[in-house]
C-alpha cells in the first residue's frame, strides 16, 4: 500500500474508523504505514477519541435500553454486540489495574467477572442472577491484551425460568476461558405472581 499526503491519509483515517469503530492505533498505523504516534496525532487534530471511548460511545448509543437485567455500566467489558435471549459480544481491555504485579498476567475474577456479567446482560428479563457457573481458564492473559468474549443461549427451560448461557473468551484467535452459565431470571410481573 502506497503512502499518503497528510490530508488524504486523514481522510481515509476517517473512513477507517466509521467502518470499523474497533479498529487499534497499530492497525491504523500499519494499515497507512505510518507510526503510531502520527495515526494518534491524526486522531487529535480531527478530534476523534481513542478507542476505549469509542468503545464506551458506540456500546451506550447502541445497547443501553436494550440490557434490562442490570445497568450498562455494571457490565464487565464494554459490549458491542448483543441480541438479547440469543447471543452477545463484549471486549475487554486487560490493564495495569487488573493484573498480578509480579508476572502481569490478568486476575482470573476479572475475565469471569466479563463472562459472567455478559451472560446476565443477555437474559431479557429484569433480574436475571447466575445459579450456578462452570469456568475452565485455557490459557493465561496478559496486561495490554485485548479479551472478546461471545455469549450464546444454548438452552432455555420456561418452566424453571433457567436459561443456559456458553460463553467462549478470545485474545486473537486464542480461547482463553470457557464457561457454561445456568441463569434464573424473572419478571417484576412474575414475581409479584410468585408472592400471591
Amino acid at each position: 500500500m502506497k503512502k499518503y499526503p497528510k490530508k488524504e491519509r486523514q481522510t481515509r483515517l476517517v473512513q477507517a474508523i466509521e467502518e470499523n469503530p474497533f479498529i487499534t492505533d497499530e492497525q491504523l498505523a500499519q494499515k497507512f504505514q505510518v507510526s503510531v504516534q502520527t495515526v494518534r496525532l491524526d486522531r487529535v487534530a480531527l478530534a476523534i477519541p481513542e478507542l476505549r471511548e469509542r468503545i464506551k460511545h458506540v456500546a451506550s448509543e447502541n445497547y443501553a435500553d436494550a440490557v434490562r437485567s442490570l445497568p450498562i455500566e455494571e457490565v464487565i467489558g464494554e459490549i458491542i454486540d448483543i441480541e438479547l435471549n440469543k447471543g452477545a459480544i463484549s471486549i475487554f481491555e486487560v490493564g495495569p489495574e487488573h493484573v498480578f504485579q509480579r508476572n502481569k498476567i490478568a486476575r482470573g475474577h476479572h475475565l469471569f467477572a466479563q463472562a459472567n456479567s455478559l451472560a446476565t446482560a443477555i437474559i431479557p428479563n429484569d433480574l436475571a442472577l447466575t445459579t450456578q457457573a462452570t469456568v475452565r481458564f485455557i490459557h493465561s492473559v496478559k496486561e495490554g491484551e485485548r479479551v472478546i468474549a461471545k455469549a450464546k443461549v444454548r438452552d432455555q427451560r420456561d418452566s424453571r425460568s433457567i436459561t443456559i448461557v456458553d460463553v467462549n473468551s478470545y485474545v486473537g484467535d486464542e480461547v482463553v476461558l470457557k464457561g457454561k452459565f445456568e441463569m434464573y431470571h424473572t419478571t417484576e410481573k412474575s414475581k409479584r405472581t410468585e408472592v400471591k
